[in-house]
């Protein structure tokens, strides 16, 4: 392996706690976050989010896709290359007979090439084989995120069993390996929707971006093969959760800003759902979603957090990648359910797809800061790849002896999640005495993170003039080994940084508040199953 090209310093540690209320990203407080954890409405907490800024109200004409997946699973990072298949070759997809709808698992075309491309992967969702994906970013420029979208009981109820088709992973998969642009992203999942179906959990959505535009697309459970999607103009902020659409022109096959099923509309009628003489314009979400009430702000089905954040984002204009980052990290809606963060960093002024950065967290990013990981980049270190804890199905097997090296690595999710743990949780979960752990240590946690985000983000313009040259010299593996070394570099120095600050605070943490603990008997049967949205 190559010495290392560059060094990198870890911002300094606080030693205590400032106790004070945690607030919004940016520092401005907010009526929600001052509410106790109790107060928190059931709807706001858990499910994954998507934000979303167009490149004409950020600070460098750049697009921004942030988010997170909400899974209780193993998180972590690989950088999957690009593949070529013989004529023939298929691929699995679909899900078990273990999902909350059953389906059965089928066979589809495999593509003749794949792209590459880097994502943050996990291990379980019942019924859906792992490993799974949310989204990520191809080496065409395309960012995909994967949203929960329930649609109505009657879509749910009509959906066939065992169930055929893609699952969510599936189709962020395909338009990560297939796709070359948001719309043709967009365009390419709606057509596996309709010639392969789409074996859903009740509904489903996605935000694709790239350093153009982005774009909205709904999957409807029911197994009609109804989706729908709407352009987002680059003026727009979107935070998505769940995914919505709004009003649809009668003739929205005919507009550029929209996609969909040739029977989304006519579906609807046939189903009494929607009249056209009656009701008047086409409301997606009105017609196919959970929620049929009049539309508030605009905006359907939102929790009051979610559009709240929106709304914050708007006012930041431009909004800078620190923003997205500070937004997708905001207390408000990140729980520990939130299992990893991402923003994908979309800019025009590349020479090289190569450059095109995923900032990654790799737990709640409460407790994980956001590390630069390239498209050009070969590898992550092996405290990133898979490892057992909490990876589905390991409870029940000895560890293959060919995993034992691997294995004895330290663990970036579980290091990450032990400092989550250790500093009491988020707002959503923590109790009178893990809110106390939360107020001492959450600000110099967090002062700690964007500070070495700070210093990554400066780093930047260098390392791209670096890589840059590199390939105009005509050497692309040098600048591939270059990315790689100081990607891992950075990411091995964010554990370190993480680490260390678990030590102190779950130290401190003992002096200052205890700790508390339960029997076996008592976790098994009063504490487990968790369900973290009760």
């Amino acid at each position: 392996m190559p010495q290392r090209l560059i060094t990198l310093a870890a911002p300094a540690l606080m030693i205590g706690g400032a106790a004070s209320a945690p607030t919004l990203a940016g520092g401005e407080a907010s009526e929600l976050l001052a509410a106790t954890p109790a107060t928190y409405p059931k709807e706001e907490r858990g499910k994954s989010v998507g934000l979303y800024v167009g490149h004409e109200l950020t600070e460098d004409g750049s697009v921004l896709l942030g988010g997170y997946g909400d899974e209780p699973s193993s998180h972590f990072i690989e950088v999957i290359p690009a593949q070529s298949h013989e004529p023939g070759a298929t691929m699995e997809v679909g899900i078990t007979d273990q999902a909350d709808i059953p389906g059965e698992r089928i066979e589809i075309p495999q593509a003749s090439q794949t792209n590459k491309y880097i994502a943050v992967r996990y291990t379980s969702w019942a019924g859906f084989p792992p490993p799974l994906v949310n989204g990520g970013l191809n080496e065409q420029g395309l960012a995909a995120r994967d949203i929960w979208s329930p649609s109505r009981e009657e879509l749910v109820e009509m959906t066939p069993t065992p169930q055929r088709g893609l699952s969510y992973s599936d189709h962020a998969q395909i338009a990560m390996e297939r796709a070359e642009s948001a719309r043709g992203a967009t365009a390419l999942v709606g057509e596996m929707v309709e010639e392969h179906g789409h074996a859903t959990y009740g509904g489903n959505s996605h935000l694709f971006a790239d350093e153009d535009e982005g774009w909205i697309l709904i999957q409807l459970a029911g197994g009609e093969g109804l989706w729908a999607a709407k352009r987002l103009a680059p003026d727009e902020v979107r935070v998505s959760r769940p995914g919505y659409i709004g009003e649809i022109p009668a003739d929205f096959q005919d507009h550029a800003d929209y996609m969909g099923a040739e029977h989304l509309i006519s579906f609807a009628e046939e189903q009494g759902w929607y009249d056209p003489e009656q009701d008047g314009a086409f409301h997606f979400n009105e017609v196919y979603g959970t929620d049929r009430q009049p539309e508030q702000d605009g905006m359907q089905m939102r929790a009051p957090a979610v559009a709240e954040m929106e709304r914050w984002l708007e006012a930041r204009e431009p909004v800078s990648l620190s923003d997205m980052k500070e937004a997708v990290r905001s207390p408000k809606i990140t729980s520990q359910t939130a299992g990893y963060g991402t923003v994908a960093h979309l800019r025009d002024d590349l020479e090289h797809h190569t450059l095109q950065t995923l900032w990654a967290t790799v737990a709640p990013s409460s407790a994980s800061p956001f590390m630069p990981h390239y498209i050009g980049q070969e590898d992550v270190p092996v405290e990133f790849k898979w490892h057992r804890y909490l990876s589905q199905d390991e409870d029940a097997q000895f560890l293959p002896p060919e995993l034992f090296e691997q294995e004895a690595s330290r663990y970036a999710f579980r290091e990450f999640k032990r400092l989550f743990h250790a500093m009491g949780g988020s707002l959503w979960n923590a109790g009178p005495a893990h809110e106390k752990r939360y107020e001492a240590f959450y600000p110099e946690v967090e002062e700690a993170l964007t500070a070495y985000e700070a210093a990554r983000r400066a780093e930047q313009e260098q390392v791209h003039a670096m890589a840059g040259a590199l390939i105009a010299s005509g050497e692309p593996e040098l600048a591939e080994t270059y990315l790689t070394e100081y990607s891992n570099t950075q990411a091995l120095d964010a554990l370190d940084l993480v680490s260390t600050m678990a030590d102190s605070i779950e130290k401190r943490g003992r002096l200052l508040f205890g700790v508390e603990t339960y029997r076996s008997d008592e976790i098994y049967e009063d504490l487990l199953p968790y369900d973290g949205w009760e």
